[in-house]
């Protein structure tokens, strides 16, 4: 008798271990292209998704060189993650690189793309459009190298349209809810779970967007004028009724020039803009002269393309918006 148990026993610990290692088989494996897309990934995936990130916190992703691991992540990938709207520029060739067949989803998809200022697609366009290669109709070998962003190629000018989308929190919801989709589609036997985690994170970001219009509000309308170090705050402008005047353009990749400089600081006067930032991703060196030349004090650090660390202040996309109108409020206000 003792030994039938024991048998039993042993054949149900088998059974479980199997069980056991058939759900960690089942998990998914999925790779973000930068932080802030992959905060969105954990809060639908939770304990049952295996979230990677290439661009690391506080990196710049519109310089990001890959490497080797990023390709070997990709290659075991189930679902890969990214924004879309030539944000990515090294994406596509890496993609290729790795030999993966997992889905790449574009979690953009479905946003209302605010198209780049004229100015800034003018001054960039041959220069920008060369350096990262994004018209895919283009036969240059620098285009062949740098390679394009995946899967636009009705796009046929970089900065044709803004790629910071998620600096509007309902752009984030529609990120979301593609997330949760892609998720479910991955893993079907997940979807309860991914679109339960999805809707109590979509009621988070509900509170946030009254939380942040509340706190804007408070800012008198002849104050909302501030200067930041790159162009990646035009959804923030559009969506909360600020005015961001930039140092540099959609991308960070191509610096100001002494000539924009001064356009720029004469710019500011005239606005009489209320403050001036540095970003997390940027060299603060720029935003510093231009301080220094129109008699603003630095208000801050503002976290644009990338999160902080988890010891930071904008380790979260939650934490990161709250953060950042709280900086923009207590220098202007001064409180």
């Amino acid at each position: 008798m003792f030994r039938t148990l024991h048998l039993a026993t042993y054949a149900g610990l088998l059974t479980l271990g199997g069980l056991a290692s058939s759900a960690s088989a089942a998990e998914l494996k999925a790779v973000a292209s930068f932080s802030i897309i992959a905060d969105f990934a954990k809060n639908v995936g939770g304990d049952r998704v295996e979230i990677s990130t290439l661009v690391p916190v506080d990196g710049d992703t519109h310089v990001y060189e890959p490497r080797p691991a990023d390709a070997a992540a990709l290659e075991q990938a189930d679902v890969v993650l990214v924004n879309g709207l030539q944000f990515e520029g090294f994406m596509s060739r890496l993609i290729e690189t790795s030999g993966t067949t997992a889905p790449v989803i574009e979690v953009s998809k479905g946003i209302e793309p605010l198209k780049a200022a004229e100015e800034e697609h003018a001054h960039h366009e041959g220069e920008e459009h060369a350096k990262a290669g994004l018209d895919q109709d283009h036969k240059a070998e620098e285009h062949a190298d740098a390679g394009d962003d995946h899967g636009h190629e009705g796009h046929h000018h970089h900065g044709e349209f803004d790629p910071h989308a998620w600096q509007s929190i309902h752009n984030a919801e529609i990120y979301v809810k593609n997330i949760a989709d892609a998720f479910c589609e991955a893993d079907k036997a997940g979807c309860a779970t991914y679109t339960a985690n999805s809707e109590a994170y979509l009621a988070k970001l509900g509170e946030l967007e009254t939380e942040i219009k509340a706190a804007i509000n408070v800012i008198p309308q002849d104050k909302r004028t501030i200067i930041t170090s790159h162009d990646a705050f035009g959804y923030f402008a559009h969506e909360y009724g600020l005015k961001f005047i930039a140092a540099e353009g959609l991308s960070t990749e191509a610096e100001a020039s002494a000539a924009d400089v001064a356009r720029l600081v004469d710019q500011v006067k005239e606005e009489k803009a209320s403050a001036i930032f540095v970003e997390n991703i940027t060299n603060p060196r720029l935003v510093e002269q231009i301080a220094g030349e129109t008699g603003l004090k630095v208000g801050g650090t503002l976290y644009s393309d990338a999160l902080s660390g988890e010891d930071g202040p904008a380790s979260t996309y939650i934490d990161m918006f709250r953060y950042n109108v709280n900086t923009i409020k207590a220098a202007i206000l001064g409180s």
